[in-house]
């Protein structure tokens, strides 16, 4: 599976895709990384879990942001989970889809800083469909771009359900 992120070098945006396999594990599965915490992604591997239902404990999961960029803000949480869901699911999101936000314990999606940014690059970009938090969603619609805007990861998982 994979999702594309809008994330920040620096001030400016800049979209990188967030890929994930979901395989099936042994005794003790594996999780790694590359380009992203692994600490965190055992973290939303657990709200995955308790707040959408979508279970990997018996997994191995692979994840990895292409083209050896080091991401470390937590704006990358929500599509890291709907990669890994997407590989574990074995259907691919739809073409000229995005998503960014942080996810908490708890399964809220939070802001993402410099949200109208990431946006309007995306859309610039050509993308088309995105998921995204509830605050950052534009007051004034973004020409060409459709916005899902949730609260919880639960409404993300069941949004991307929808449309793929």
């Amino acid at each position: 599976g994979s999702c594309v992120l809008v994330t920040l070098e620096g001030t400016r945006p800049m979209l990188v895709e967030i890929q994930a396999l979901v395989d099936q594990g042994g005794p003790s599965p594996r999780r790694l990384s590359v380009g992203l915490d692994k600490d965190r992604m055992a973290m939303l591997l657990a709200v995955l879990n308790r707040h959408a239902g979508v279970a990997c404990a018996d997994q191995d999961v692979f994840v990895n942001a292409v083209g050896g960029v080091r991401i470390n803000e937590p704006a990358a949480d929500l599509a890291v989970m709907l990669a890994i869901t997407s590989s574990l699911r074995g259907k691919a999101l739809p073409r000229g889809f995005f998503a960014f936000g942080e996810v908490g314990l708890a399964g809220e999606v939070r802001p993402a800083p410099r949200g109208q940014e990431r946006l309007k690059e995306a859309a610039k970009l050509g993308f088309t469909l995105a998921v995204v938090p509830k605050a950052n969603a534009p007051k004034k619609a973004i020409p060409g771009l459709t916005i899902h805007a949730v609260e919880r990861v639960d409404e993300a998982m069941n949004i991307v359900r929808g449309i793929s």
